[in-house]
């Protein structure tokens, strides 16, 4: 996602292997967060991969992901310690 000039102010990957679309690194640029861009990717991926079940993780301290992908209709499923302090967060969405 690039804005009027050409600047790259967000992105996502996705891969597709089993039926399930795996989203990752999804990243918006600090001065463009909270007006939409996030949403308009994620949607974007989902488009381009149909009637698929789409899995993706973050970290616990990731409040505002959490809260961008439970609002677009991902459930946590499960969650993994990596260390003392930091924990993975599994979310799904089934289409």
């Amino acid at each position: 996602m690039v804005d009027d000039i050409g600047n790259i102010i967000g992105s996502v990957r996705a891969k597709e292997l089993n039926g399930t679309v795996y989203v990752g690194k999804l990243m918006v640029h600090p001065d463009h967060r909270c007006k939409g861009y996030g949403s308009t990717l994620l949607l974007e991926i989902e488009n381009c991969y149909p009637d698929k079940r789409y899995e993706l993780f973050t970290s616990t301290r990731s409040i505002d992901n959490i809260r961008l992908y439970e609002k677009m209709g991902y459930t946590i499923f499960d969650r993994k310690p990596v260390n003392d302090e930091l924990v993975f967060v599994y979310l799904e969405k089934d289409s």
